[in-house]
C-alpha cells in the first residue's frame, strides 16, 4: 500500500500562517477531489487558503516561484495529475513539475506541499484523489505537510 508508513499529523491552530493552493485543471473529475482535499487540510489547521487555477501540472512550477516571491504565503500546496500515455510526454512533464517545485522550494525557503500524481492509470489517479471510493487522499496530506512544516519552521525560527 502506497501509504505504509505515512506519518500521523495532528492539526492544531496554525495562527497566521498564510497558504496558497496552486491547482491544475487536467483531468476534472481527480482535481476536484484533490482540490476539495487540500482545501480541507488547510481548514484543519484552521487556515483559508488562497487558490491560484493553472491549466496542467506543467504550470505549477512557475506559479508557486511567483507567489513564493511575493513574499505573501508561509507555504504553498501544489496539486496536479499526470496520467502516463504512450509517448514520453509523462515523464517530461513529471520531472519538471518535480524538480521545479522543488527548485521553488529550496530557493524561497517556503514549504511546498507536493500533490501532483503521476499515475500509470486513471484509475490510479481516482484512488489517491480524495473521493468517496478513493483509499488515499493526497489533496489533504500535500496540504497538511505544507502547513506543519511551516508550522514548525515558524517555531525554530522563534527559538534562535
Amino acid at each position: 500500500m502506497a501509504g505504509h508508513g505515512a506519518p500521523t499529523l495532528e492539526p492544531t491552530p496554525a495562527g497566521e500562517v498564510r497558504v496558497a493552493v496552486i491547482a491544475a485543471s487536467w483531468h476534472q473529475q481527480v482535481m476536484t477531489g484533490l482540490l476539495d482535499g487540500a482545501v480541507r487540510g488547510c481548514q484543519s489547521f484552521g487556515v483559508e487558503p488562497v487558490v491560484v487555477r493553472v491549466p496542467g501540472s506543467f504550470e505549477l512550477p512557475v506559479a508557486a516561484a511567483r507567489l513564493a516571491r511575493s513574499g505573501g504565503f508561509d507555504a504553498l500546496v501544489a496539486l496536479g495529475v499526470v496520467i502516463r500515455g504512450g509517448t514520453p510526454h509523462f515523464d517530461y512533464v513529471c520531472q519538471a513539475a518535480t524538480e521545479g517545485l522543488t527548485r521553488v522550494s529550496v530557493d524561497h525557503a517556503v514549504p511546498v506541499g507536493f500533490g501532483v500524481l503521476t499515475c500509470d492509470t486513471e484509475q490510479q489517479a481516482l484512488d489517491r484523489a480524495g473521493l468517496p471510493d478513493s483509499t488515499e487522499d493526497k489533496g489533504y496530506e500535500a496540504a497538511t505537510a505544507a502547513i506543519a512544516t511551516a508550522v514548525e519552521l515558524a517555531r525554530a525560527l522563534v527559538r534562535d
